[in-house]
């Protein structure tokens, strides 16, 4: 028996009160379907009993989920944990061999796959000495699924927190672009603290409705899979994002709060069905930074975006650009700027820092690069089955986070790019952040990623990669001059290079390593001087 004021701290506890509350509200939508808090506390609860009794799911056991933004995606992240065993979130765009690396890697007993995952799913499970059990997952309509069999019709089972709330809740494994994914560690404790954060930093309350346009699999959808439910909000869930689709959905249901990765707020900005909408929608940009272009043409569309920063290891955003009131006064332009930062850390989380090589704080002058590092609640426990990796990140009993960055007069940090982006030209740190900002303010840019070419004089130059706004045509020669007056000529980019798109990860982020190697292995032709 625990003391009345020793309670473990868990996110099951937002699902069993919003049931209790608010049950007859809606809790969940998904275009076709819709149910109400004490329908959907009950569906998660016969998953809960399903999975120990007919799927044999034990405590402890790993449970991974290879599903898009459907209805199944959030009740199993409260019916997995509730049975007492551990979420595995799965990118819903990786390749068969690296389902089967992650598969084999958490021990995973149980797989829940969408139906139009179970190519790769089937190839993944085929080679692995212990085979997972596939559930698969339909359409949820009529239940035509093993799944929704599970959903409708398994016996009742109270949802079951955790002795300790330290213990393991979800391990959700990097995107591996330079190695191994890593299994970052989640915790009760954490999700639950992370999530409260959401809830204040987001201002979501009963009357919010919240589109699921980030990946649930991407750090739990950023812990907005409880913080939503914590405050008896809607969740509208989005298989695919669809620009036009989401206009839809955005005008017809009321939609109040959505997070994403500054691609789709640029695919919404570039779609043809773009118009302001009727009422202030709350948007939330992580992943990489927002240039001040894109957040001047989201406000006239009645797009209120604010700035996160954070990681996997972070429980997702663990910073964010507080508006100040003292901004209120300053040009359209001159907010824009501001709002670009990364900001400041969320109510729940610890103070920030950014250090140099041995560890001390750079002077807080917008200037001097360091690396950013954190503590707090919302970091990580560690990596799963990688003590050599958890000690190298904890260095100094910090988290490192890899990302370098700048600490400004008011306490605002700013990333300038990820440590091993930075181009050293000339003994000279170019951030490439700073120029593709420049970039994307001519009118014909829509996005720009800018790497370093290895240079025999220099060290180093950057190169820039730029979509073109709206189908339009782009002249490289223009946009370097165009860049020129804009920058330090150390810093204007050697060459530019027209392209369609900028590879991507399933969360929206720049692979710079794509283009990285697409300049060593591709053309040698000369480029133009600074």
């Amino acid at each position: 028996m625990t003391a009345p004021d020793d309670q473990s701290l868990s996110p099951l506890s937002f699902l069993i009160r919003s049931a209790a509350v608010w049950g007859d509200r809606e809790a969940v939508r998904d275009g076709r379907r819709s149910w109400t808090y004490a329908e959907h506390h009950a569906r998660v609860e016969r998953l809960a009993g399903g999975l120990r009794t007919e799927l044999g799911v034990e405590d402890g056991d790993r449970v991974a989920l290879l599903l898009p933004n459907v209805p199944a995606a959030l009740e199993l992240h409260y019916a997995v944990p509730g049975a007492g065993a551990v979420i595995v979130p799965l990118n819903t765009r990786l390749a068969a061999a690296e389902y089967r690396y992650i598969l084999e890697h958490s021990g995973a007993s149980v797989v829940f796959c969408h139906r139009s995952l179970e190519g790769p799913c089937a190839e993944a499970v085929e080679g692995l000495p212990r085979r997972p059990r596939v559930v698969r997952v339909g359409e949820g309509a009529g239940g035509d699924d093993e799944y929704e069999g599970l959903a409708a019709t398994a016996a009742r089972a109270e949802l079951r927190r955790p002795r300790d709330e330290r213990a393991l809740l979800s391990i959700n494994y990097t995107s591996g672009t330079t190695g191994r994914p890593k299994g970052v560690m989640v915790s009760h404790r954490g999700a639950y603290l992370h999530s409260l954060g959401q809830v204040i930093e987001a201002g979501l309350t009963t009357r919010s409705r919240y589109l699921w346009t980030l990946p649930m699999f991407h750090c739990n959808g950023w812990c907005y899979t409880w913080a939503v439910t914590a405050a008896g909000a809607a969740h509208l869930c989005v298989p695919s994002v669809d620009p036009d689709a989401l206009w839809q959905r955005l005008r017809e249901e009321r939609v109040s709060h959505f997070c994403a990765a500054p691609v789709v707020i640029n695919m919404l900005l570039e779609s043809e069905a773009a118009s302001p909408c009727p009422e202030p929608v709350r948007a939330f940009v992580g992943g990489a930074p927002p240039s001040p272009a894109l957040l001047e043409r989201a406000e006239q569309l009645n797009f209120a975006v604010t700035h996160l920063y954070g990681l996997t290891e972070t429980y997702g955003p663990l910073m964010i650009c507080a508006w100040n009131p003292a901004w209120d006064d300053l040009s359209v332009a001159a907010q824009a700027r501001l709002r670009a930062r990364q900001g400041v850390p969320t109510i729940v989380s610890e103070r920030a820092r950014v250090v140099d090589a041995e560890m001390r704080d750079v002077p807080a002058d917008g200037e001097t690069t360091g690396e950013i590092v954190m503590r707090g609640n919302n970091v990580m426990l560690g990596y799963y089955r990688d003590p050599e990796a958890t000690v190298a990140a904890f260095s100094g009993d910090w988290f490192h986070s890899g990302d370098a960055g700048v600490m400004h007069p008011d306490g605002y940090i700013e990333l300038r790019d990820r440590l091993k982006d930075v181009i050293v030209s000339g003994g000279e740190n170019i951030a490439a952040v700073e120029i593709e900002q420049i970039l994307v303010e001519h009118p014909n840019v829509a996005e720009a990623a800018v790497v370093g070419l290895a240079d025999e004089r220099w060290g180093e130059v950057p190169v820039a990669f730029v979509t073109p706004r709206g189908g339009g045509a782009l002249d490289p020669d223009e946009l370097r001059e165009f860049a020129r007056s804009r920058l330090a000529g150390f810093k204007l980019p050697r060459r530019v290079e027209v392209v369609d798109d900028l590879p991507r990860t399933a969360t929206g982020k720049v692979q710079k390593f794509v283009l990285r190697d697409r300049l060593s292995g591709g053309e040698d032709r000369p480029a133009p001087s600074p």
